[in-house]
């Protein structure tokens, strides 16, 4: 006799595993957050602490533009050094969440795919009709998500390129000023 509890325990022990899983992602990603914003900010302090004891030594107007150049340049660069970080951060967040996604919908699917089969060898006869419009539905349905999944991997990949494009131009940019101030 067909038991279908078997099947949906199964998918549900999947269910759970995945659950962990993606709470332990969760917080490795928070963990490297937080680490990462954790710099910045000793960092900063840092930076503040340097820039008021030099502040204090200053004897001229000369002295002042330097200095105010030179921790105007600093900022930019930790702050782009920030941003780029934040953005590898996520990206990477976003990709294991993602593979963590897939990997969950085809061990989903899987299951649910070897219920219907059992199912459908456990149908009472005269059944025909309704075990293929399960299976129609079934297909269907996943054959939206696999369409919706690739698309959302087209946008994020097309996000990614002008994301990467802005920083290069900014960063280009920002050598092109500076060199000029040095001219």
């Amino acid at each position: 006799m067909y038991n279908a509890t078997e099947h949906f325990t199964d998918i549900n022990k999947a269910s759970y595993a995945n659950a962990v899983k993606l709470a332990a992602l969760s917080l490795e990603n928070a963990e490297k957050l937080v680490k990462l914003n954790l710099n910045t900010a000793k960092a900063a302090l840092a930076q503040g602490v340097e820039g008021a004891q030099a502040a204090a030594t200053i004897k001229d107007v000369q002295e002042l533009f330097a200095l105010r150049a030179k921790f105007t340049e600093a900022g930019v660069q930790a702050a782009t050094g920030y941003s780029r970080t934040l953005y590898e951060l996520s990206s990477e967040a976003q990709s294991q969440f993602s593979a963590l996604a897939e990997e969950a919908w085809a061990t989903y699917t899987k299951g649910v795919a070897s219920w219907m089969e059992s199912a459908t060898k456990a149908a009472p006869a005269g059944s025909d009709v309704a075990v293929n419009a399960l299976k129609s539905t079934f297909a269907a349905s996943t054959a939206a998500f696999d369409q919706f999944q690739k698309a959302t991997r087209q946008v994020v990949n097309l996000a990614d390129a002008s994301v990467r494009a802005a920083a290069a131009t900014t960063q280009k940019a920002h050598a092109t000023a500076k060199g000029k101030r040095a001219a």
